[in-house]
């Protein structure tokens, strides 16, 4: 539930803190005054695709905080566990702001994330239905996917379209192995081949540097056996040798730290080097008995290595990458066994299809069962808003199977009684789908979880005593008993404004030759002027006052 929205220079609105209740809530204002405004940023706050221009002229950037309790909104508090975004599961702070150079940074309960993520988590938090959203209505794509959310089987029409792509991609292969088993069947014999070849030769990039040191070494033998004698010689071998000129150091320093104790230091030292360089020794002792030249081995490395880069260069690569074109062509060589095998692969089909049919017979039984519902609810609802005799059917049309099921889906209209529904983009005029929207909208509102709905003067073409329908609909909407919602309605009609529980303002001012938008709760007192203003226009007499008492029941 929105809980409080914090907008800072934003268009033409210096500073704005407005809190929120649960219920209906109305919002009006004259033309002009910047209703929108609220709806446009909280939209930014929710992660909508920012434009320039938005902030107040002379700022340097707008800011935009909403505050939503998240106490019952398990989807929003799943969400934040995955994106491991912390939470105390009871208040979630969402923050944007927009920079004058057309820059944007996103915030959730303080951390950075992106504007992606930012939309995404406000789809679990508010609904916003604008005036033009019923025209979104007229398509198909719409009307099935609002005959899934109301039947409760979206999850089960993503299931499948998993099993038709599954199926479909199946399919495709089978009829490509069939239209190319010649072609296939050459390529599966060079794949073989050349198989049969890397096996033999393939080799990882550490085998490959393990290789080349191996043949480096040898390659170099009569060098390392003549410098490690040298070396030897040197430290211990010659007559004047390194260990024996330090060992005699040694002896004349213990003497003299007989008269000077301070070069024990120096010794001690001189020892520890004399230890290391006698394990140098034995070292360099061992490495040259275990060191041996062997032509044998060097020339077998050689003709490994020359094998290798022959190898490689036939297949335009390097030598270590020998391994993983060995893996490649194994996956090719599946796949072309597969394309070989028509029976394999029309069976591996065959299963396929059998997946989806059994899910898509059982999408289209729930959508049958939900088309009656669904018809019948809306129906009910067109009688309210002075369609009278007009009926709402669900057609659903046997097609071929596809990503979307068994059926394609359309909404029939039939305005009156006596007439044969027809689809909703031939029958409706204007006013006619605007109701049709709006009964819509309030029917399968009630299947959804999501906490905070908002409608944008949806009510446009709308007046006389269908008004005050809708004002009724939409109040219901908002106090339904059975889930904790708010509905946040902008609109221009008293009948509707009349029925709120809760009645926001939104007034225009000059401060400092700069136009300024504030909002502002109203009391019962000025709740009656502002009613009475939408009733009479400018000029406001007793009469519409009287009007407008009768209309709020004060």
């Amino acid at each position: 539930m929105l809980q409080n929205l914090s907008i800072r220079d934003f268009v033409i609105v210096s500073q704005l803190d407005l809190d929120f209740s649960t219920g209906f809530t109305v919002l009006t204002g004259e033309t002009g005054a910047g209703k929108s405004i609220l709806i446009d940023a909280l939209s930014l706050a929710l992660g909508a695709r920012g434009e320039g221009g938005v902030t107040r002229a002379g700022s340097e950037k707008a800011e935009i905080s909403a505050i939503f309790n998240i106490q019952q909104n398990m989807e929003a508090q799943n969400w934040l566990d995955e994106a491991e975004i912390e939470h105390d599961a009871l208040e979630l702070v969402l923050r944007r702001v927009m920079y004058s150079d057309g820059r944007s940074r996103a915030f959730i309960n303080g951390s950075t994330v992106t504007v992606a993520q930012l939309k995404e988590l406000g789809e679990y938090l508010v609904d916003i239905y604008s005036q033009n959203a019923h025209h979104s209505l007229l398509k198909s794509a719409t009307q099935r996917n609002v005959l899934d959310d109301f039947g409760g089987v979206s999850t089960l029409a993503a299931e499948v379209a998993t099993y038709y792509k599954v199926w479909h991609r199946l399919h495709l292969q089978r009829v490509e192995a069939e239209r190319n088993a010649g072609l296939y069947a050459d390529e599966l014999a060079e794949v073989r081949d050349q198989i049969r070849e890397l096996s033999q030769l393939a080799i990882t990039p550490e085998e490959w540097e393990e290789l080349q040191q191996e043949h480096h070494k040898l390659s170099n033998g009569a060098s390392l056996l003549s410098g490690g004698e040298t070396c030897r010689e040197l430290l211990s071998e010659n007559e004047v040798s390194a260990l024996q000129m330090l060992t005699q150091i040694q002896h004349k320093l213990q003497g003299l730290a007989e008269f000077d104790t301070s070069l024990n230091e120096a010794a001690e030292t001189l020892d520890s080097a004399i230890i290391q360089l006698e394990e140098v020794d034995r070292f360099l002792n061992r490495y040259l008995q275990r060191t041996e030249l062997d032509p044998a081995r060097l020339a077998e490395l050689d003709n490994k290595i020359q094998t290798l880069h022959t190898t490689a260069r036939k297949y335009r690569i390097q030598p270590e990458g020998l391994t993983a074109l060995l893996t490649q062509s194994q996956v090719r060589m599946q796949e072309l066994e597969l394309f070989a095998d028509d029976g394999a692969l029309a069976q591996q089909e065959a299963v396929a299809l059998a997946d989806y049919m059994q899910s898509a017979e059982r999408l289209s039984a729930a959508r049958k069962t939900a088309a009656i519902k669904l018809g019948d609810k809306i129906s009910t609802e067109m009688q309210r808003l002075s369609l009278a005799g007009g009926k709402f059917e669900v057609a659903l049309t046997p097609q071929a199977p596809s990503v979307n099921g068994l059926e394609q889906v359309d909404f029939l209209v039939a305005g009156h009684a006596g007439v044969t529904a027809r689809p909703l983009s031939k029958v409706a005029s204007g006013g006619e789908l605007s109701r049709i929207s709006l009964a819509i909208r309030v029917v399968t509102a009630q299947k959804e979880n999501i906490p905070t709905m908002i409608f944008d003067e949806v009510d446009v073409g709308i007046g006389g005593g269908v008004a005050e329908v809708v004002g009724q609909l939409l109040k219901q909407l908002g106090e339904d008993g059975a889930k904790q919602r708010q509905v946040l309605v902008i609109t221009h009609l008293p009948q509707v404004a009349a029925q709120g529980r809760h009645h926001l303002r939104v007034s225009k001012s000059q401060v400092n030759q700069q136009t300024l938008s504030t909002i502002e709760v109203l009391n019962e007192s000025a709740r009656v002027d502002e009613v009475a203003r939408m009733l009479g226009g400018l000029e406001m007499t007793e009469i519409t006052r009287q009007h407008a008492r009768e209309m709020l029941a004060y």
